[in-house]
Formats: C-alpha cells, sequence, structure tokens
C-alpha cells in the first residue's frame, strides 16, 4: 500500500469518490470505521489484558458485527440452510458437585429441547452436502429458563477472536462481483484469507476431512466449541467443554458421492432426519462434558479460552451426564425451524462464560442478529423460542408484542405496583456472574498462549487412519484446484509444510506445484504500519498427545456397529425370488433397518411364485448414493438389468463408494458386466455372494453392513 503521511483531515483522497454512481474503490486507502475513523488494528478486539473479557467501549467490533448481523434478509447470514426436531433431555449421571443448574440435577430428569443442524455458507435453497461445517444447536427449555448450547460438528473454529468472524464469511460466501459459487469454499477468496491467516490451520484440517461431509445429522458429533464455565451452590468454578456423541456413531460419505447426492437430492440430510423420525428411528447423542478444575487453567500447553483448540480426551475424558432423545418432527417449518432464535448467550444459573475472546463477541452477535431477522425485540416471543419458566420484567412494545401485561408500572423502583416485580436471591434461584478476578491493562492484543496454530492441526492429522489421511488430501487437491490464483495455492500449501511435510507434498503433487523452500509468514498482511513486527509469529509447541483415537471417525473408540435406521437398495426386476426379497426385508427390519426395492419401472415386479413386489423407485428417481449397501437377489431376467446403463451405474458407484454388495445366484453374473469387473478380488470383504442361492446370506451381508464402508476397497479404485 502506498504511504500517505498527511493528517486525515487534510487528505484529499476521500473527496476523489464518485459520489453520484455511489462507487467506492479501496485499492491503496486505509482502513476505517463507517465514520471514517482510521483503525489501527483490526485483528483484536479491545480487551481488559490479553487474556481479559472484551470490552463494551469496542465500538469498532460493535460497528463491525453489527453492520455484518444486518447485511441480508430475511435469512440467517450463516447457517441459513437448516432442519430441526423436537426432544427431550435426560439425565443419567447429575453433577451438583460441579454446577448449580437444575435441569443436571437428578437422574431421569427430562427437560424439552428443540435441536437444530445447518450447514454454514450455503444459502436456505442450497445443497445439504456442501463440504461444510454443520451447525448443532440445542435449546432446553429448562425450569429455570432458556438455555441454548449453540455449537457446531466440529469442535474448533477458524479464528481466535470474533473481529474476525464478518471477514471470514464475507470470504467463504460467494463471491460478490457473480454470486459464484454456492455453498462452497473451493474459490479464491476464502483460501486467500484463510492462507493468510495460520490460526486456521487447525480448523481447516477438520474442514478437509471427512467431518464436513457427514453420511445424516444423526452421526455425526456434536461440540460447544468454546470453552464455558460450570458454577456450583458452593461458587466453586470448573472449565467445561461440551460434546454431543452419536448413538449411531460418526460417519460420512465420500466426495464423489456428496458431488452425486447434491443433483440426486440436495434435501438429502434434512429428509434423513424426518423420515428417521416418523419411522421411530428417533436420533439419541449423549451429552459428554469434559470438566477441568480452575487451578488447572494454566496447565496444558494449549490456553484453554483459545477457540481453535480442543482438550485431547487422553488428557481429560469425556463425562457422560445424560442424553438427548429427538422424537417429534416440526408441525410448521417456518414458525418452528426457521425462527427459532439461538443465542449462547442464554443461560441459566450454574453455566457461565469464560474471556475466550470469540464467544465474548458472539455474546453481543446473536441478539443483534435476531432483531433484524425475526423483526424487532420481542423474537422471544414467538412460541418456539418461549421460555416455559415465567417471564416477569419492566420491557414493554416494539415490533410484534404478543404479552399483554397489565397494571401501570413498567419501572424499577416503584412503589405503585409494591416495588415488583423483584430481584431475585441466589438461593431463589438468582443469576449471578462468576465473580471473576480482572486486575489488566486496556490493549488490542492476543495471549502469547494464543500463538500454536499447527501443534493441533499435525495432532489432528496424526490421528487419522491411512484412508482417512488420503481423503484429506484429495480435498485439499480439489478445493485448491478451484483457485485459480496460483499465489494463494502456493501460500496455502505453505501453511499446510508446517503441519505435515508428507501432507504438503502429496497436495503439491496433485497440483503440479513444488512445496515452498520458506513458508510465506502472512502476520504482516492486514495490519497497519507502526504493528508490523509486533503480531505474534505463530509457533509449534510439542504435543503431550501425539495423537488421539477420538479424532478418527474409522478407529474412534465409542462407535459401536449397527445397521439401525440404514437403508438399503434392493435391486429387482421381473422373475425376482421373492422369498430372497422377503427374507431380506425382514431381516432388515429386526435390525431397525430399511429396505427399499429399485426397478427399471415403477409399479410392480412380478417375483418368481407369480407374485408381485410394489417398487418403491425407478432407477430414473433414485440413485445408489441414497443408499448405504446394495442387494441383488436371484432368478430375475439379467437383460432388464445389464442393458439399462442406469441400473448398471447404479451397482458400480455403490462399489465405487465402498459399499457392502449382496448378490444371489444368476445375479453374480452383473457384476462381471459392472465397471469395476476387473478390479474385483476375493479379498473384498464387502462382496457377499451365493451362487447356488441355497445358503441365506443375510446374516453376512448385514454384520459386513455395521462396518458401514469397506474402506480397504479404495486401495483398488
Amino acid at each position: 500500500m502506498k504511504q500517505n503521511n498527511k493528517p486525515y483531515h487534510v487528505d484529499q483522497e476521500a473527496k476523489q469518490r464518485d459520489l453520484s454512481t455511489n462507487k467506492s474503490d479501496s485499492t491503496n486507502k486505509f482502513l476505517t470505521t463507517n465514520q471514517g475513523v482510521r483503525i489501527n488494528d483490526d485483528n483484536n478486539s479491545l480487551k481488559a489484558g490479553d487474556r481479559g473479557p472484551s470490552l463494551l467501549e469496542d465500538f469498532i467490533l460493535r460497528e463491525k458485527i453489527t453492520h455484518f448481523d444486518h447485511e441480508r434478509i430475511p435469512e440467517r447470514i450463516v447457517h441459513a440452510r437448516g432442519s430441526g426436531a423436537h426432544g427431550y433431555f435426560e439425565v443419567t449421571n447429575p453433577i451438583p458437585q460441579f454446577t448449580r443448574a437444575g435441569f443436571l440435577q437428578e437422574a431421569g430428569q427430562r427437560t424439552p429441547v428443540f435441536a437444530r443442524f445447518s450447514t454454514v455458507a450455503g444459502f436456505r435453497g442450497s445443497t445439504d452436502l456442501a463440504r461444510d461445517v454443520r451447525g448443532f444447536s440445542v435449546k432446553f427449555y429448562t425450569q429455570e429458563g432458556i438455555y441454548d448450547l449453540v455449537g457446531n460438528n466440529i469442535p474448533v473454529f477458524f479464528i481466535q477472536d470474533a473481529t474476525k468472524f464478518p471477514d471470514l464469511v464475507h470470504a467463504v460466501k460467494p463471491e460478490p462481483h457473480n454470486e459464484i459459487p454456492q455453498a462452497a469454499s473451493a474459490h479464491d477468496t476464502f483460501w486467500d484469507f484463510i492462507s493468510l491467516m495460520p490460526e486456521s490451520a487447525h480448523m481447516i484440517m477438520w474442514l478437509m476431512s471427512d467431518r464436513a461431509i457427514p453420511r445424516s445429522y444423526r452421526m455425526m458429533e456434536g461440540f460447544g466449541v468454546h470453552t464455558f464455565r460450570l458454577v456450583n451452590a458452593q461458587n466453586e468454578s470448573f472449565f467445561v467443554k461440551f460434546h454431543w456423541k452419536p448413538k449411531l456413531g460418526t460417519h460420512a460419505v465420500v466426495w464423489d458421492e456428496a458431488q452425486k447426492i447434491s443433483g440426486k437430492d440436495p434435501d438429502f440430510h434434512r429428509r434423513d432426519l424426518w423420515e428417521a423420525i416418523e419411522m421411530g428411528n428417533f436420533p439419541e447423542w449423549e451429552l459428554g462434558m469434559q470438566i477441568v478444575d480452575e487451578a488447572d487453567e494454566q496447565k496444558y500447553e494449549f490456553d484453554l479460552l483459545d477457540p481453535t483448540k480442543i482438550i485431547p480426551e487422553e488428557l481429560v475424558p469425556v463425562t457422560i451426564v445424560g442424553k438427548m432423545v429427538l422424537n417429534r418432527n416440526p408441525d410448521n417449518f417456518f414458525a418452528e425451524t426457521e425462527q427459532v432464535a439461538f443465542h449462547p448467550g442464554h443461560v441459566v444459573p450454574g453455566i457461565d462464560f469464560t474471556n475466550d475472546p470469540l464467544l465474548q463477541g458472539r455474546l453481543f452477535s446473536y441478539t443483534d442478529t435476531q432483531l433484524l431477522r425475526l423483526g424487532g425485540p420481542n423474537f422471544h416471543e414467538i412460541p418456539i423460542n418461549r421460555s416455559i419458566a415465567p417471564v416477569h420484567n419492566n420491557q414493554r412494545d416494539g415490533f410484534m408484542r404478543q404479552e399483554i401485561n397489565i397494571g401501570r408500572v413498567s419501572y424499577s423502583p416503584n412503589s405503585l405496583g409494591g416495588d415488583c416485580p423483584v430481584q431475585a436471591r441466589i438461593d431463589q434461584g438468582g443469576f449471578v456472574s462468576y465473580n471473576e478476578r480482572i486486575d489488566a491493562h486496556k490493549v488490542r492484543q492476543r495471549s502469547e498462549s494464543f500463538s500454536d496454530h499447527f501443534g493441533q492441526a499435525r495432532l489432528f492429522f496424526n490421528s487419522q487412519t491411512e484412508v482417512e489421511k488420503d481423503h484429506i488430501v484429495r480435498a485439499f487437491r480439489f478445493e485448491l484446484g478451484k483457485v485459480e490464483t496460483t499465489a494463494i495455492r502456493v501460500r496455502m500449501i505453505g501453511i499446510v509444510a508446517q503441519i505435515d511435510a508428507g501432507l504438503a507434498e502429496k497436495v503439491a503433487a496433485g497440483l503440479r506445484l513444488t512445496v515452498p523452500a520458506k513458508p510465506e509468514q502472512p502476520m504482516n498482511y492486514g495490519v497497519s504500519p507502526e504493528r508490523r513486527g509486533l503480531e505474534q509469529e505463530p509457533k509449534l509447541v510439542p504435543s503431550s498427545v501425539e495423537a488421539s483415537q477420538a479424532l478418527s471417525m474409522i478407529n474412534n473408540p465409542t462407535v459401536k456397529p449397527t445397521i439401525a435406521s440404514r437403508k438399503v437398495a434392493i435391486v429387482c426386476a421381473d422373475g425376482v425370488d421373492e422369498n430372497a426379497v422377503l427374507a431380506m426385508k425382514s431381516a432388515l427390519i429386526r435390525e431397525s433397518a430399511k429396505g427399499c426395492v429399485i426397478a427399471p419401472y415403477l409399479g410392480h415386479v412380478q417375483t418368481n411364485q407369480g407374485g408381485a413386489i410394489p417398487v418403491d423407485f425407478s432407477f430414473l428417481t433414485s440413485s445408489s448414493v441414497l443408499f448405504d449397501a446394495v442387494y441383488i437377489p436371484g432368478g430375475m431376467d439379467l437383460n432388464e438389468l445389464s442393458q439399462n446403463p442406469d441400473a448398471m451405474d447404479f451397482i458400480s458407484d455403490a462399489y465405487r463408494h465402498c459399499k457392502v454388495i449382496g448378490v444371489h445366484g444368476n445375479s453374480i453374473e452383473l457384476l462381471s458386466g459392472a465397471a469395476f469387473a476387473s478390479k474385483l478380488t476375493n479379498e473384498d470383504e464387502g462382496i457377499i455372494m451365493d451362487e447356488d442361492m441355497e445358503n441365506d446370506i443375510t446374516a453376512n451381508f448385514i454384520s459386513a453392513m455395521a462396518g458401514h464402508r469397506v474402506w480397504a476397497r479404495e486401495a483398488q479404485l
């Protein structure tokens, strides 16, 4: 940027805009507020000390986030594409020793909840299967008021300070000059930003992993992201990280499959959640907590207040305290799922905040954005947002007011109304913020303990299986392959090299680039001249944990083999063995799974016994990417399938995506005509065959399917 040392009041740059067209070009200009005040530090919010709370007087942060919150109407700026359901939370392990929150005190205690899952970057009409973070937010309707646990399916975030959130979202959203691409991070502006933000390294590893393309909402973990506080009845404080662990385990699709699902059924996740609940396969998660004594705040090589860090479960195990079951679909999508308003600042006595600078900004942002999106300050009166605890205060009027307040008093203190409503003592359930001591200077600065950007990114990569590592390589190649600016690709490979040299080499090879000998250090981008050299350089702190099974989806020890709620495509044509079809359907039902008949046509297929089996989908209206496995019974006229390109693609895609394929009798011949015939091996545990049709293969088929995918097959592809 060219330097301009003139006092701002005589600077002529401001007068050179063409006011008649309202166009503005920021090239070679200073960064300013909307009032024209030049900004010295756009990377750090104003805090009381480098690890202290953010200050309300930070007018730069407030202006930036306020404007960002009001940029789009009426849908959410982020998390616009979502789906939700009602249910309950039940305590299984009370923790009164850690918190006085009333809904966590007694075993068997149930609290109504509403959960919403979402993608982040796409608009309301975008696909469910975008490579993206997934929102995972739960509203607890407790007797003490609303508690919102507002998180994601990834336990860390891109940035450390809330003031960078508008920049992050601007970068990942469709590029403003052409509104392309939709619901995708594979474009220049996103990777330009990320390659200049080393603090994003850990999050990017998660985003490039299969966590970003989950099989369903029901098969993904959820996290509170931030470190919060628990406060017990003795006013003792504990740090806490929240975890949601799915009963069905953590599973994903592969990238080629995700892209095809987006074309075949962009509502795949929304439909999956709805149908599972309608069928009685109620989604279930355990709520776990990692609880840390306040005395141990400085114990670890990472900072508990840094939202780009996890606490490895090897250091602090997850304590399960209860379970959430979703058992009822909304009656009206708009009234409930679309109008539900979450806020990390909705807490109850016994749950409190920390000085995490990202969390501190969110505490302001969420109320602000709901004011515009839901039409005013009374969004709490919309039925889905109403507290089941009585609400009494002196707030009045405003747009869309529903409450009819009686009496003449709406102020405090008062004598005309008996000085009511009265303030509650602590023993009466009154909320009191934890009495944390703060003694610090006002600074725009980050704690040095936030500067390790690569250690946990490396831990995540080291924790993956070889299959998962290969998927990360492919994801980087795809994403960076969409980037048109070579310098951004090279800069990003330099970031990856600081995580793992081998990973960088593989990514670079797929892009025909060379790993830079010395990665660019981007700390001076977006920094005022006098602060250059003052920003903390990234550093690598050795991790006390080299690998963690909990970070792998395939090796995760909490995942138990099951096919509950899975969908199997039963490929049929006229002449099909009726007994084989019925046996497979019955076996799947016993395992709480479902078999769907797929044929070249709708209506019915004729069986070998003269009967007729209803067809659920034709090959034209379906695809194997919408199912978890494929079963092909014998006895059929194979010409109806072998001469049908859609049928053969159906089978070939199932093989390519490492799904279990069961084949009976003469239908085995179909495999020899499939695109993958030359790659079939006797070692493929996912091909279950019985040529003579004398054996019941359902047990072996179901056993193989419980492993989700036959990942060893990828080596043959």
